[in-house]
């Protein structure tokens, strides 16, 4: 896979290439419990047996990797963390939230982003989708790349989507074509679909975002490279004493 910084996010991406015999990180299968996977898909708890494939371990989340797409952590301090999926000009924002043993929480939070939608000045209405009751939503659309405010009255579709598994919780928010269906949806519905949630048996107040982390390997290779870069900011020739001409 592919690794690289890029501001708060951390990218995790499969090699296309044939002739790459090593990769920069190794991603094991997680180990999984005996079983058939359940036939209607995931998301799936890592209690439960669910498809082999290739994911990597972000704490909460195992998320599978492939060629097609691409995978980002994002640490954000005032919406906590969350992970991006990327393929073409869509992605889905993933989520994972603890919940009591008894309590379904989609519902509910499909109603307060219902809210949200209609406060912000945009419209919402609930649909039957991929994974059951799904909210589609217009929302004000944020400003382009290079002006300071978005256009007035400029709108763009998004989908929410929610699954409530044992003792948590996964929402799912698609932009860009993928939030209309198409083949791009396909794929990051998929990729959604393969999801591993690693709730934990530590205690955690429902609603509140469940740990997402890099995985040893790539916090290893940060360290070094802002040691790296700590060094070269102190290792060049210029001497801090010497008389300037």
């Amino acid at each position: 896979p592919k690794f690289r910084t890029i501001g708060v996010c951390e990218v995790f991406r499969r090699r296309r290439s044939a002739d790459a015999d090593r990769d920069e990180f190794d991603y094991d299968e997680p180990e999984q419990p005996a079983g058939n996977p359940r036939a209607e898909g995931g998301p799936w708890d890592a209690e439960e047996p669910f498809p082999a494939l290739e994911r990597v371990d972000l704490g909460s989340l195992q998320v599978p990797i492939g060629p097609e797409h691409e995978i980002q952590l994002v640490m954000a301090e005032q919406h906590g963390a969350w992970v991006t999926i990327r393929y073409r000009e869509s992605e889905v924002q993933i989520q994972a939230f603890a919940a009591s043993r008894r309590g379904a929480l989609w519902d509910d939070v499909r109603t307060e982003i219902a809210a949200e939608v209609n406060t912000a000045g945009g419209r919402s209405q609930e649909t039957e989708g991929s994974f059951g009751i799904e909210l589609m939503a217009q929302v004000p659309a944020p400003a382009e790349p290079g002006q300071e405010a978005a256009e007035p009255g400029g709108m763009r579709l998004v989908r929410f989507v929610g699954v409530d598994g044992p003792r948590w919780f996964v929402r799912g928010l698609f932009t860009g074509p993928a939030a209309d269906g198409g083949d791009e949806a396909g794929l990051l519905e998929e990729v959604f679909r393969d999801v591993v949630v690693v709730r934990g048996e530590h205690p955690v107040p429902p609603r509140e975002i469940l740990e997402l982390r890099l995985p040893p390997e790539a916090r290893q290779a940060l360290e070094e490279q802002a040691a790296a870069e700590e060094e070269n900011r102190f290792g060049g020739d210029l001497n801090p004493f010497e008389r300037g001409p």
